[in-house]
């Protein structure tokens, strides 16, 4: 393909990463932008070029050893609830925006601390930015078949660098708060997380299934090579050992390369995506390894003995074929893989030069006299400049000193680098001992080591044999020789300079930390950041401060970065927390930590303390008394957190009491209403019954003898109507009083239903109803007069509520392994769902009847609901509008098989 047409694809391509960002900007509330599945994808910001095209070269010429650089993280992934949640926690409640500023303030915010590990982070890194671009370089001249250029101005990877410059200096500094989430750049990386996958995915499905004939082809072809059995083996138990510390470095750096720590740290929006990044994560890396072997053997098969680059069989193998639009693919794949580390590493780096470096030791006595707007403007214009120069820088570094070196060498030694953050990365969140004196001592030690062992003898150059450094030691001292130090000479060149740094980092560490106290600040920041858990909620309550200061002079700082409406606004939060009287005028520790937490994300840690004590009087405070006041916080903490759960526990009481007034304000009233239409259903028998005898007596000789029996036969059906509502108000007092007995007994539940339908055959004629129901023989322990009782009470309400024109009930018996389950549905209007609970309350037909009074008492649900309970079963009711309604009940299924 022509260079035009390729770099009108990446113009395209640039273009629609452009609208992307500026869409997800827009929309960076919204679930397409906000959600677990965008932040677990951002963290592939891992899979870089040396991802896309080193691990092919890796396990081409090596085998399997590219897999460490992923088995770490799969390792550690599991513990990220844990560890990755307490980072999280404590760079919220912080507004920590890099991995500098979370070690230096967990060291007492110091400054020096911070610029430290900025320089560390900046060494390793432009290398790795660097490696990036020859990527992109080499690939893109592979595509085009073109040769590489001296000439800056007819490099094409000059004015892709340009524009990836131009995109992450503008995306990544939208906010003066580097705190503040970047949707439009996360967004844009997870995208192009999934792209680099398909693509890569395509790439491997051609190689296996198209060019080769599956898996046991490439692997039956490529045995025959040569060194291939000991290249596909761990082999012996010197490369175990390399094996266990490449995994080592893989694990330390999924925590604490910048890029890393940005988009897991400082992008996550909420804690729980950390529950869907710890699946989705590892199964990326997964898929992103599935096809690794077999491009890279299939590679090794077709191009053997060519000394062709490994690193780019996936684009020479379908150039080879002449298949031209999936060369592009894999191109724009590794492309994506390449921007996506360069624009999140500049981004993190950008920061940490400004917070760390640029405004603590620069212009932070120029920000402190200028207006919020200038203040503003100048820090973003620090981190614009930043991003672009960092690019700038790398690219220069790619010039000069990359172009020799292989992809996976060049990040390899980046994660050396790296590495030596670790033992005071670890030590912040787990060992209160640690302390500024130790972290600064490690760091510089191991960071000599590095430099002594891996970064000298690869910037003289490690394939320069010649060179008596490497080759005999300083002064011909073989014991110092860079690669084999102090006799050790079975590591490799990476493994061995991880060993030898993080060797003495971690003793230095361990070593002064315990031998020289940390400040009290620090003693601080260790309590608060080790039990972030405790603090979470009020963690100004834990800093511990004295001297003298006034809100009114900390006022004036923050308005100075935030403005005025915003400082206004996070006061009055402030004092809405705490329960503060707007009118004091002196500052107490929570304000002073509230104060330096909102200049954290504009200026970073070291400059926010640096600003604050400026215009506070802070008088030194003896360890003794530090851990005095820390055991008061705590001891407060938990009486505040009993008080509160105490405070909620009345509440919830005097929820619960307003409540059972209300209910008992409503069982009054159900009660009139229980005992009117109780009244009125005595009344009606009992009238009927006295106007029936009255006629009887008063004309008794003048009444026919047929209409004499019609009177007679009224009286005796009113009597049984009174009995049988005197026997139901009976019946509900003795249930509810716990004097009703049942009397169980085995009994076939099918002939109960079809006894009870017997008693009500009459009624289902009379209404022209159908009446299914499958009969099977099953036995359960019952009280048979009392069941009978439910089942006529439910029969009888379906025959009243069944569709006047084709009536239906049906009537069915489940026979689970603990219950029996019958219901009895009717095809009528239905139920509302509203009434499915209230319509068993012995109250129910009482209320809400405007129109006219009930017919029945409404006693009967009532008393199926007690029945049915007592027996320990559950009884309910299922409808659906103009479907009619199902009265189910339940009862306990005691083994009865067994006991036949």
């Amino acid at each position: 393909m022509s260079s035009v047409g390729l770099l009108l694809i990446l113009f395209l391509y640039v273009s629609i990463l452009f609208y992307i960002a500026h869409w997800a900007e827009k929309k960076r509330h919204s679930k397409w932008t906000n959600n677990p599945y965008i932040y677990s994808l951002s963290l592939a910001v891992y899979c870089t070029a040396w991802t896309y095209y080193g691990s092919i070269g890796v396990a081409a010429d090596s085998g399997l050893s590219y897999l460490t650089i992923y088995l770490g993280p799969i390792i550690i992934i599991p513990t990220w609830m844990i560890i990755l949640k307490r980072i999280i926690r404590i760079s919220r409640v912080n507004k920590i925006s890099s991995i500098a500023d979370f070690i230096s303030l967990r060291y007492g915010n110091s400054r020096f601390l911070g610029a430290l590990v900025t320089l560390i982070c900046v060494f390793g890194i432009l290398p790795y930015i660097s490696l990036q671009l020859k990527s992109i370089s080499d690939t893109f001249y592979i595509v085009t078949k073109t040769q590489y250029s001296s000439n800056i101005f007819s490099d094409t990877t000059t004015y892709v660098c340009i524009a990836l410059a131009l995109f992450a200096s503008y995306y990544g500094t939208k906010y003066v708060d580097a705190s503040e989430k970047r949707s439009g750049i996360v967004t844009a990386v997870a995208m192009e997380s999934i792209l680099k996958l398909v693509f890569f995915l395509i790439i491997g499905i051609y190689v296996t299934y198209f060019v080769f004939d599956g898996f046991g082809d490439i692997y039956t072809k490529a045995a025959v090579l040569k060194d291939f059995d000991k290249k596909n083996t761990i082999g012996d138990l010197t490369n175990g050992i390399n094996w266990l510390f490449l995994c080592i470095l893989s694990t330390f750096a999924i925590f604490l390369l910048p890029r890393q720590f940005h988009t897991a740290i400082v992008e996550n929006n909420k804690e729980t995506h950390i529950r869907t990044a710890i699946w989705l994560f590892p199964l990326y890396l997964l898929l992103f390894n599935l096809f690794v072997f077999p491009i890279a053997w299939g590679g090794n098969i077709l191009f053997e003995g060519q000394g062709l680059n490994s690193d780019t069989y996936s684009l020479l193998i379908p150039q080879h074929f002449n298949n031209n639009v999936l060369t592009v693919i894999v191109f724009l794949g590794g492309f994506s893989a390449a921007i996506s580390m360069i624009i999140v590493s500049s981004i993190a780096l950008a920061t940490m030069l400004s917070n760390n470096l640029l405004i603590p030791y620069g212009f932070i006595g120029a920000l402190q006299n200028k207006s919020s707007e200038k203040n503003r403007k100048r820090i973003v214009n620090s981190r614009k400049i930043g991003i672009f120069s960092l690019i700038i820088l790398a690219y220069a570094i790619y010039r000069i000193f990359i172009l020799d070196y292989s992809l996976v060498s060049i990040g390899l030694v980046s994660f050396v680098l790296i590495a030596q953050l670790a033992p005071a990365f670890f030590g912040a969140l787990f060992w209160k001992r640690g302390s500024k004196k130790g972290a600064v001592t490690g760091i510089i030690l191991g960071f000599s080591i590095s430099l002594y062992t891996l970064l000298i003898p690869y910037a003289i150059g490690v394939t320069k044999s010649t060179s008596t450094f490497i080759k005999n030691g300083p002064w011909g001292i073989e014991l110092l020789k860079p690669f084999h130090l102090f006799g050790l000479d079975y590591l490799e060149p990476i493994t061995h300079a991880f060993f030898w740094s993080l060797f003495v980092n971690t003793i230095s560490f361990l070593a002064i930390s315990v031998s020289f106290k940390g400040n009290y600040r620090e003693r601080n920041y260790a309590e608060m950041f080790v039990d972030i858990d405790k603090y979470i909620t009020n963690h100004e309550n834990a800093f511990v401060w004295k001297g003298t200061a006034y809100i009114s002079d900390i006022q004036k700082v923050l308005q100075r970065f935030l403005g005025e409406e915003r400082t206004k606004r996070a006061l009055g939060i402030f004092n809405l927390k705490y329960n503060i009287d707007k009118n004091i005028a002196t500052a107490d520790p929570r304000f002073i930590k509230f104060a330096e937490n909102l200049l954290t994300g504009h200026i970073g840690t070291a400059s926010a303390k640096i600003l604050i004590s400026s215009v506070a009087k802070e008088d030194k405070i003896s360890l003794p008394e530090v851990l005095r006041i820390l055991e008061e916080s705590k001891e407060n903490i938990i009486i505040n957190k009993k008080l509160t759960d105490t405070s909620n526990e009345l509440k919830k009481i005097s929820e619960q009491l307003k409540n059972a007034n209300q209910e008992l304000i409503n069982k009054d009233i159900q009660k009139d209403e229980f005992l009117d239409t109780v009244t009125h259903e005595l009344r009606t028998p009992i009238t009927a019954i006295r106007a029936a005898t009255e006629i009887l007596h008063d004309d008794d000789d003048d009444i026919p003898k047929e209409v004499r029996k019609q009177f007679l036969k009224s009286i005796i059906s009113e009597s049984d109507r009174l009995n049988r509502l005197i026997d139901k108000i009976l019946d509900l007092e003795k249930f509810e009083t716990g004097k009703q007995k049942l009397y169980l007994s085995k009994n076939d539940i099918t002939k109960t239903i079809v006894n009870t339908l017997d008693s009500v055959k009459q009624l289902i004629i009379n209404q022209n109803i159908t009446v299914e129901f499958i009969k099977t023989e099953i036995k359960v322990f019952y009280d048979e007069e009392r069941i009978i009782q439910v089942i006529h009470n439910l029969l009888s309400n379906a025959i009243k509520f069944c569709s006047k024109t084709d009536g239906k009930i049906t009537i069915s018996i489940i026979d689970k392994k603990d219950v029996i389950k019958v219901s009895i549905h009717n095809n009528g209007a239905g139920i509302k769902a509203d009434d499915f609970e209230p319509i068993f309350d012995k109250f129910y037909q009482s209320r809400d009847q405007n129109v006219k009074k009930p017919i029945g008492s409404g006693l009967g649900l009532a008393i199926c609901k007690q029945i049915i309970e007592h027996h320990k079963g559950k009884i309910w009711v299922e409808s659906t509008p103009q479907k009619g309604a199902t009265f189910i009940f339940t009862l306990p299924n005691y083994n009865t098989t067994e006991n036949e």
